[in-house]
């Protein structure tokens, strides 16, 4: 079942890449697709977390701590968000490594949580260089992080590993 599903999610988005086919690499388009609707899924659970979870209130953590809601919603929306866009990942963009399945899960969580501190750090950094336009920085900080993000995965997250004749793997170049 697992399987047609995969073969459903992957033939809708391989359709819809046909008049982009000279211009993307169907792997980048994967990608693309995957990690956009990954994104509104992610943007919709914090609009439903901070005003119908939250109620627009700060989340107590400990004695005198709390935390915005805007960053208990991401949370929130981090935790939902997480496990989709691992599995998709995994099954639809790069299907073809061959690392284990903890191996990517560890990987894939360690670059997640340092895009989210590069993005966070690059938001900072154009506040101040560039204060009067900050949703074109936004915007900036995007496109920098989904091509880091995606040279990542790819590189690093969801590698192909080669074996060699005695069984041995070796790290392709």
């Amino acid at each position: 079942m697992l399987t047609a599903i995969r073969h459903t999610i992957v033939g809708f988005i391989d359709f819809c890449h046909k008049p982009f086919t000279r211009i993307i690499p169907t792997q980048t388009f994967r990608y693309l697709a995957c990690g956009g609707s990954n994104t509104v899924l992610n943007i919709f659970i914090q609009f439903i977390a901070i005003n119908y979870i939250l109620h627009k209130q700060p989340v107590h953590i400990y004695e005198g701590y709390a935390i915005t809601p805007e960053v208990g919603a991401y949370i929130i929306a981090f935790c939902i968000s997480f496990p989709p866009g691992f599995i998709m990942s995994r099954y639809i963009v790069f299907p073809e490594s061959n690392l284990h399945g903890r191996i990517q899960l560890f990987r894939y969580l360690l670059t997640t949580v340092t895009f989210i501190l590069i993005s966070y750090c690059l938001v900072r950094f154009f506040a101040i260089v560039n204060p009067n336009h900050p949703t074109l920085s936004y915007t900036f900080v995007c496109i920098i992080t989904a091509i880091l993000s995606y040279i990542s995965q790819r590189m690093f997250t969801f590698k192909t590993i080669e074996e060699d004749m005695t069984g041995d793997d070796v790290v392709a170049d």
